[in-house]
């Protein structure tokens, strides 16, 4: 059943930390076969998780609000992972390591150079 929706970002980020520190995450199968491809341990997914950043909000997405998030895990390995915001889990629904040429650096999308 979903919470109450929360709008603001800063309260979204707290959400997934609280959520993360009380292992309170659940990961689909597409999202844990894109970890096994990409070498991504549960445990550094949610180091990423504690120290997230939104990129990207979703509130109106059809399958439920759901966002994508920046983290750094303590090996130093930046993350994305796209998860549910509302929920009293968080449902993780990919992760992945922001790589050329989609991703310019892990918080700037890849594409046309500006001169």
């Amino acid at each position: 059943m979903a919470d109450v929706v929360p709008l603001d970002p800063q309260e979204i980020v707290r959400r997934l930390r609280e959520h993360a520190l009380n292992d309170r995450v659940r990961v689909t199968l597409h999202a844990h076969q894109e970890m096994v491809e990409e070498d991504i341990s549960y445990q550094s997914l949610r180091e990423a998780l504690l120290k997230c950043t939104i990129l990207e909000n979703y509130p109106d997405h059809q399958r439920g609000p759901c966002c994508l998030v920046c983290g750094q895990a303590t090996s130093g390995r930046y993350l994305h992972v796209v998860c549910t915001t509302t929920l009293a889990v968080i449902v993780i629904i990919t992760a992945y390591e922001p790589k050329s040429p989609k991703w310019n650096t892990p918080l700037k999308r890849g594409g046309k150079h500006e001169m």
